[in-house]
């Protein structure tokens, strides 16, 4: 997020799919400015919160349109942003932007966080950003197994009762740059039944854009051909 021209391109990206919504991992700044935030965000009206990154690793970023989403509480730690609100001044319901460690131990221990948020915070769930896990060898090409984390993964979707949306358009969001041999899916959004049942949802793979991550848009679905995002 330091360069201009990739700034420019996420930017570009949220106005031609009409994000209401989205959630950033990775920023690797260790402050992000009013204007640098300004310039991310195509629309007029924008709120916004963000966890700096320590040096340049982490950070995280969540910006919204406040007409579409109206914030009530938030909390935040370096590897998660929790906002509850309303949608629309209807839909009661929280949104968290993941940001997961790489290293098992450290996820687990995230996972546990966040479970006991639930209790806090009971409304309807929607998770996304990058879990840097895989729910299931079908999930990744020529990486090494992680069969220990992959169970306490789907022992935590399990246990926040959230949904995994299958995603179209890619099977994969992670590549290894350096020899492109190495492939993951550890990019997607979790969803509680509420949300399921109040929208058509579809989660759509996007190409690869400024990072070794694709964007992952997802979108309510306004009857046949006609997709409207809301986050991303």
């Amino acid at each position: 997020m330091g360069r201009p021209e990739k700034r420019r391109k996420i930017k570009n990206l949220l106005f031609d799919r009409n994000i209401d919504m989205v959630l950033i991992q990775e920023t690797k700044r260790p402050s992000l400015s009013n204007p640098v935030i300004r310039s991310l965000w195509p629309r007029e009206k924008m709120e916004f919160m963000a966890v700096d990154a320590m040096g340049v690793a982490g950070g995280l970023l969540c910006i919204w349109d406040p007409e579409i989403f109206q914030l009530s509480e938030c909390c935040s730690s370096r590897n998660f942003i929790l906002l509850s609100g309303t949608i629309l001044h209807s839909f009661n319901c929280v949104v968290i932007n993941v940001y997961a460690p790489n290293d098992v131990m450290k996820r687990g221990k995230v996972w546990e966080s966040l479970l006991k948020l639930k209790t806090c915070f009971p409304k309807p769930w929607c998770l996304g950003g990058d879990f840097n896990e895989i729910t299931s060898l079908r999930e990744r090409i020529g990486n090494s197994r992680r069969d220990r984390g992959m169970k306490e993964f789907k022992e935590f979707i399990d246990s926040c009762e959230v949904a995994d949306m299958q995603m179209i358009g890619r099977k994969f969001t992670w590549c290894n740059a350096q020899d492109g041999n190495k492939w993951s899916r550890i990019d997607r959004f979790l969803l509680s039944p509420e949300w399921l049942e109040r929208y058509k949802f579809k989660l759509w793979g996007l190409p690869r854009l400024v990072s070794d991550h694709c964007p992952i848009v997802l979108k309510k679905m306004r009857g046949i051909g006609a997709p409207h995002p809301l986050n991303s």
